[in-house]
């Protein structure tokens, strides 16, 4: 069996929040999805669920942080190239996300950081074929 990893994500408006990860290239799976909750595919092995807040809340005895306001995790999401990376900070801004950091390039990697309507942080980025070379090269002259 393939293993996949599961991310569960609290949410206001699962409603909203599922038109805002379909406008940014996510798949809704309706098979795994209802009004509580809303099953996005990545790819095959990536899944981030949208769950309302209350049915989330069924899940933990810990209260729900405040995305806006605090940070428990940060996501990235890796790209083919640079296209890439700046389609889906346009697709995110113009589906109702904020830019968390603008795009920079650092020669070797390519990425930015914008945020869903929620306040989730996604790291986004392109990483040249040969990035581990030049790392260790820079590295080895610091």
């Amino acid at each position: 069996m393939t293993r996949m990893i599961f991310i569960n994500l609290p949410v206001d408006d699962v409603a909203r929040a599922t038109a805002f990860y379909e406008a940014i290239g996510f798949t809704k799976n309706p098979a795994f999805s209802n009004q509580q909750a809303s099953a996005m595919d990545w790819s095959d092995a990536i899944k981030v669920m949208l769950l309302d807040k209350a049915f989330y809340a069924t899940f933990t005895d810990k209260p729900i942080a405040d995305s806006h306001a605090t940070s428990a995790m940060l996501l990235c999401l890796s790209f083919d190239g640079r296209d890439a990376v700046d389609a889906i900070h346009r697709a995110a801004i113009d589906a109702g996300g904020r830019e968390a950091r603008p795009i920079a390039d650092m020669g070797f990697m390519y990425g930015g950081a914008f945020e869903d309507p929620d306040g989730h942080t996604f790291e986004t980025m392109f990483m040249e074929a040969n990035a581990e070379t030049i790392v260790a090269a820079q590295n080895a002259t610091a």
